[in-house]
This record gives C-alpha cells, structure tokens and sequence, in this order.
C-alpha cells in the first residue's frame, strides 16, 4: 500500500498501526559507508592471554639470566678458590683413612685449617676427579697448597713411606718382635711361627696402615724366590742335595761372618768338611741349640760346658747339618754356598779384627788359634790397665 501526502511524497511501509518497523530512508553517503562489525568477544580474550604468556615468559627469562650470572660468578669464586693458594702455614701430615668418602675427607681438611672452604673442594673434586678416587695413606701436605694441588697428592696415592729395617741372621722369632715393636704398622701377626730361614733380610717400605702380616708376606714370598733363583745357579759339585740343606748351611755362615767377601771362603771351609764327613763344629749352632730363636743374650759368653751338651743343632756332636737353618741367610750367605771358593781350608779362627784367619791343617789352624788367645790376652790386659788408671783418677 502506498500513501501519498500533500506535499506528492510517498512513504513505502507498513503502518504504524499495524506494529511494524518502518524504514527510514539514509542518505546516499551514509548508504556507502562500511558498517563497523564489532570483533568477536573470544579473540579479545586470546589477545589477552597471549600477552599474559608474553610477560610470564620475558620473566622467566630474566630469572634464568639472573640465575646464569649468579652461577658463573659462584663458580668464578669457587675455581679461583680451587686454585689459589690454601690457608695451611706449616707442613703438616693427613691421614686418609680406608674407605674415606670425598665429603669426609673434605671436612676433615677444613677441621685441619688445610683449606678454606669443604663445599668448594668437595663438589669441585668431584668435577676435577671424573671417576677416579682419594687414596687412604698418611700424606705430607706441603704449606699453601690449594685445592687441586691436595686432590693431585691424594690421587696419586704418594703417601708418607716409613721403612722397617730386618738385618741378615735374625732368627724368624727375633723378626717377628721387630715387627711387632714398630708403631707405625697394624694388625697382629700370626700365632704360629714360619719356618726358620724362610723370611728375607731387607728394608721394607710402607705406608701408614699396613698390615704386619703384609710385611710378613713380603718378606716370604720375596726369600723363596730368592732362594730358588739362586739354587737354580748352583755349582753341580755341592755336597748338599736339597734346598732346605742349602739354607741350612746359608744360615751357619750368615751367622760365622759379617764381612761380605769372606763368606764364600768360610762356605768353603763347611763344604769341605761335609765332603770329607768331618763335623761342621760351628758355634752359632750351639747357640741356637741352647736359646733358640731369642737368640743368646749379649752378657753371656760360650763355655766350654756347651760345647758338650746335647742338642740337635750341636755341631760339635752331630755329623753333617743340624735339622733347621739358625737363621734368616741374606742374598750374599746364599751367593757364598751356592758357589763357594775353591780352596782346600778346613779350618778358620778369629783373627782379632773382625775377620778370620783360614788354614788347610790342624797344625796351622792350632797355630792361628794360639796368636789369636795372645791377642785376646793382651787386649783384656790393656783394658784391665786403662780401667785401673780411670779408677785411680
């Protein structure tokens, strides 16, 4: 339907009579304009939560570069800590016990004021260590030595070395006390005793924490070597036929001399004798018969009583070897009866210098024997003289 007014216009529409929305016309530059379309209300929020993520992340960031340049300057610290010289004055001795964990050792180097600060050595050691282990042991720990120059000496296992000295011809049972009166070396030594001869004469290095019976090992294990080597290099005219018999008879001349070069002629002498079937007539045996392994004691003399009393090692009675060496022979007694001089002595005696005097008869050696009691005479004479004037005085 169409009305038309006064004026000749005609309005289109319902009317509004009729309740329905009329048109009203817009102008031509409005008709062309774009409408706004107003954004979704969920892409807002998208655009919100993406700045949120945005500054949550720029935080994140900024903690771990705070946290990057905190850990490198604590790091900077604790290797110029590491390496820088420690707080130690003076030399001082650490022991490092069996089974030491780096966190224990750490904190018994600061107990000791040998370092500043236990945390830096410990996780720094770990790092400089990768895998290998602080070795128990007593080391010397110089003054000023830093972190890594301690982790160095304790890696390599360089520990103070003590020594325990066992000179030729002790009995096993004299070795065992020496062993045994050492301070430094642990743990107990066997109850049963070795076998006589059977231990090497030598110097023993070891380190704080060994046992005795390591050095007991040591020195076992290094005389039978010893022993067959030598036996091995024996001269085939040896009137002895086991190796016990040859350290037997290693012990007797141990015991006869303590000069090196007389020993293969002394040798000489007992070899003879058992190839003739003369007895050995040795005194250190008779010593050994009559004391065993404590040996005789300095203040008592040899009588003549002795030489008759019966025992299995009295050279004077029995023929041939006694059943057990005396002693522990070292490498030059061993030497000596392995290849002995070529001589035709069947006799020796003191000559009063700390040597001996050999002789192929008994009409020499009795002579020999003669010069050697005139010795002893005149030097007890003149002693008797010089104590009488110090009395006088």
């Amino acid at each position: 339907m169409s009305d038309t007014n006064d004026s000749g216009e005609t309005h289109f529409g319902r009317g509004e009579a009729s309740g329905q929305p009329r048109i009203i016309p817009k102008s031509a530059n409005e008709a062309l304009r774009p409408e706004q379309v107003p954004e979704p209300p969920s892409r807002r929020r998208s655009r919100k939560a993406r700045s949120q993520i945005v500054i949550f992340l720029n935080f994140v960031m900024t903690v771990v570069v705070f946290a990057t340049i905190i850990g490198i300057g604590i790091f900077y610290y604790g290797v110029k800590s590491y390496e820088e010289p420690g707080p130690l004055a003076a030399n001082t001795n650490f022991i490092v016990r069996s089974g030491a964990g780096t966190n224990e050792i750490a904190a018994n180097l600061e107990r000791n004021d040998i370092i500043s600060d236990s945390r830096v050595f410990r996780l720094l050691s770990r790092i400089y260590l990768d895998g290998e282990t602080l070795k128990a042991g007593e080391y010397e720990i110089k003054a000023g030595a830093s972190m890594r120059e301690i982790v160095e000496l304790l890696k390599s296992g360089k520990s103070i070395l003590y020594s325990v000295s066992v000179p030729e011809g002790l009995t096993v049972k004299q070795v065992f006390k020496r062993l045994s009166d050492d301070p430094v070396l642990e743990g107990d030594l066997p109850a049963e005793l070795p076998a006589e001869g059977s231990l090497m004469p030598d110097t023993y290095k070891f380190s704080r924490g060994t046992k005795r019976a390591d050095i007991l090992q040591q020195m076992a294990a290094a005389q039978k070597a010893l022993i067959d080597q030598i036996w091995e290099r024996r001269d085939d005219n040896l009137p002895i036929e086991t190796r016990e018999e040859f350290v037997t008879l290693a012990s007797i001349v141990e015991k006869e001399t303590g000069k090196a070069d007389e020993r293969p002629r002394v040798a000489s002498v007992f070899l003879n004798r058992l190839e003739k079937g003369m007895r050995l007539q040795s005194d250190p045996t008779i010593v050994y018969g009559l004391f065993g392994g404590d040996g005789k004691p300095s203040d008592r003399p040899i009588f003549q009583s002795d030489l008759e009393k019966q025992t299995p090692y009295n050279t004077y009675i029995i023929k041939g070897l006694p059943p057990t060496p005396i002693a522990n022979p070292g490498r030059a007694a061993l030497e000596a009866v392995a290849n002995p001089s070529r001589t035709g002595d069947l006799y020796f005696v003191a000559d009063g210098t700390g040597g001996h005097v050999f002789a192929e008869t008994l009409d020499e050696h009795n002579q020999n024997v003669r010069r050697w009691r005139k010795m002893e005479a005149e030097k007890a004479a003149e002693a008797a003289k010089e104590a009488g004037a110090a009395g006088a005085e």
